[in-house]
């Protein structure tokens, strides 16, 4: 069975609604977070910024429910399509992409 290569630390987990489509968050994955996710069927994640294993929905609520994963060829990127169980976003948004950036040239 093909694994992430944790060899340089953190992978990129994209995670997108099963049913939509939609890009839902994009968030971190070390070796102990991706076997959590395998074990429970339910996301966990590396918290950069906090230095520590979480659970999605842990105290929200808004769990994600794992229907697949695929890995790139890199081997350093998983797409991970999920049944959402309320919104992905800490503030509340459906989906963590939700600004939109003008860019030079646009009408």
């Amino acid at each position: 069975m093909n694994r992430p290569n944790f060899a340089k630390g953190l992978v990129t987990s994209v995670i997108v609604d099963e049913e939509t489509g939609d890009v839902l968050m994009v968030a971190w994955m070390n070796e102990e977070s991706y076997e959590k996710t395998i074990m429970t069927g339910e996301t966990w994640f590396w918290s950069r910024s906090r230095q520590e294993l979480w659970h999605k929905g842990e105290t929200s609520g808004n769990t994600q429910i794992v229907k697949s994963i695929l890995l790139d060829c890199d081997q350093d990127t998983l797409l991970i399509r999920v049944k959402p169980a309320g919104p992905a976003c800490h503030t509340g948004k459906r989906t963590c992409f939700f600004e939109e950036i003008k860019f030079k040239g646009e009408n």
